[in-house]
C-alpha cells in the first residue's frame, strides 16, 4: 500500500497530468517512427487533452478519443476488450453501444493509481501493436516516482504514476 502521506487526492486527471502522459507517448511514437493521435481522458471518460502529431492521420483523431473513453468506461485495455468482443464472446456487439463511442482496437489503456482507475489514454495512427506500445510502454517507465520502482513492479503504480507531484 502507498503510504497516505505520499498519496495525492485524485478526483480528475488534470491538464498538466495529461500533458505529461502525452509527452511520454509522443517520445515513444517518435522512436518507432509513427506519428500518432494521443488522447487522455479523466475519471469520467471526458477528454482532457489531445495531440495530433505532424502527419498523423486525421481519421485517427476520433479513434484515439474513443479508445480513451472506452478504456475508462470499462476499465480495460481496448486490446483485451477486442479479444472478448469477438463472435461468441461475452462482449460481442459492445462496439455498437454507447452511441458509437466504443472502440475495440488496441491502443486504449486505463490509467491507474494504487489499483484505482483514474483516467485512460487512447492512441491511434499505427498498427494495433504500435498503438498499444505507444499507449503503454514509456508512460509506465518514465513517470514512476523516483525511488519507488518497487511499486511499479508490484503493480501498485501503472501509467498513473504521473499524478505524483
Amino acid at each position: 500500500m502507498i503510504p497516505i502521506e505520499e498519496q495525492r487526492s485524485m478526483t480528475a486527471v488534470k491538464l498538466e497530468d495529461a500533458r505529461r502522459v502525452i509527452s511520454a507517448a509522443e517520445k515513444k511514437a517518435r522512436e518507432i517512427g509513427q506519428p500518432m493521435n494521443i488522447s487522455v481522458a479523466d475519471e469520467g471518460g471526458n477528454i482532457v487533452a489531445h495531440v495530433r502529431m505532424d502527419n498523423a492521420w486525421i481519421g485517427s483523431i476520433d479513434i484515439s478519443m474513443k479508445k480513451a473513453y472506452t478504456s475508462r468506461a470499462f476499465d480495460i485495455e481496448t486490446k483485451e476488450l477486442a479479444k472478448r468482443s469477438q463472435s461468441g464472446g461475452g462482449f460481442f456487439g459492445i462496439h455498437v453501444s454507447n452511441n458509437g463511442k466504443i472502440m475495440i482496437f488496441a491502443g486504449g489503456i486505463p490509467l491507474k493509481l494504487d489499483g484505482k482507475v483514474v483516467g485512460a489514454i487512447g492512441v491511434s495512427g499505427g498498427s494495433g501493436d504500435q498503438d498499444h506500445a505507444v499507449a503503454s510502454g514509456r508512460c509506465r517507465r518514465v513517470l514512476t516516482l523516483p525511488d519507488r520502482a518497487d511499486l511499479q513492479e508490484r503493480g501498485l503504480i501503472h501509467v498513473a504514476s504521473l499524478f505524483w507531484p
